[in-house]
């Protein structure tokens, strides 16, 4: 795999990721897709809305051979420049009319692509139409009910986001078959079956009482669907549980950062509170400012 002009990135204008974020959306992003790299191997791939190819290029490191499409030019031709390899390219295409060939592909990928488009039904059409019979499709796509409804968000980018049981429908219309995975970030990101598995112990504490359960007991923040034909041609999972973090631990080490620097401003508020009350406390004579200087000198020195 050769990566080059890694100093040029894309600009990230909220629409697609780009491998440049860092911290929270880098691992919901890339954990999707080193899941998906360990289904794929030896497989003949398309990378549906591949936006920057970062993800593309990862697959491309497993499978026979990685086609990734999208439709902004601008982000066709920088993934072009950025990411070469014998088994990997890109095309502009629109991925509601996708121009290849019937049962082309073994696998499909298509991550946080559903909720742009309004022709849901016709996008897992079309998926359908060019994976071989025996192939299988990875689809991911926001829970609205924890990522909108709950946190009183709204994405200008998306154009229709699923509940659980609108994305298992709309699923189904082409897909028999199907597992539906869930992800949320904790210090790891997190992707989890929903099924019991009595291999996987998930501990939680609340009003002093332990629960232990085989999966969490949040709800996810997104959900990864895995869809075949049949039950037969679904991969084998494996394990019911998939944690990433990277070595730098980079969201725990930005969660201490952030901590230490409220303990430092709530320490400054304290000692001001107390320098204050002193100043007051003086009456109208004149007021024993330290010679160090003014608080609200000293305020803006340690900011």
């Amino acid at each position: 795999m050769h990566y080059t002009n890694l100093s040029k990135a894309m600009e990230f204008t909220g629409e697609r990721f780009t491998p440049e974020c860092v911290r929270e959306i880098w691992y919901e992003h890339f954990h999707r897709y080193v899941l998906a790299g360990e289904l794929v191997t030896g497989k003949s791939v398309l990378d549906a809305a591949c936006g920057e190819g970062y993800g593309s290029a990862h697959l491309a490191r497993s499978a026979n051979s990685v086609v990734g499409v999208d439709i902004s030019k601008e982000a066709v031709d920088h993934a072009t420049e950025r990411y070469s390899a014998d088994n990997l390219d890109f095309q502009l295409a629109d991925v509601c009319k996708l121009p290849f060939e019937h049962n082309q592909f073994d696998c499909i990928v298509s991550f946080e692509t559903l909720e742009h488009l309004e022709d849901q039904s016709g996008l897992l059409k079309e998926f359908r139409r060019v994976l071989a019979p025996d192939g299988f499709l990875l689809i991911s796509s926001p829970d609205k009910a924890e990522y909108s409804d709950r946190r009183h968000y709204e994405n200008e980018f998306h154009v229709r986001e699923l509940y659980r049981d609108e994305l298992e429908a709309l699923i189904q219309e082409q897909f028999p078959a199907y597992r539906l995975l869930r992800q949320k970030l904790g210090f790891h990101s997190a992707i989890w079956s929903g099924e019991d598995d009595p291999r996987i112990v998930f501990q939680q504490s609340e009003n002093s009482t332990i629960s232990v359960t085989q999966s969490p007991a949040h709800e996810a923040m997104y959900y990864i669907a895995v869809c075949a034909a049949s039950e037969q041609c679904l991969p084998d999972l494996g394990a019911g549980l998939w944690l990433f973090d990277d070595a730098q631990e980079s969201v725990y080490e930005h969660y201490l950062h952030e901590i230490r620097k409220n303990m430092s401003a709530g320490e400054l508020i304290a000692s001001l509170e107390r320098q204050l009350e002193e100043l007051k406390a003086a009456g109208s004579g004149s007021p024993q400012v330290q010679s160090h200087g003014p608080w609200w000198k000293r305020l803006f020195r340690s900011s």
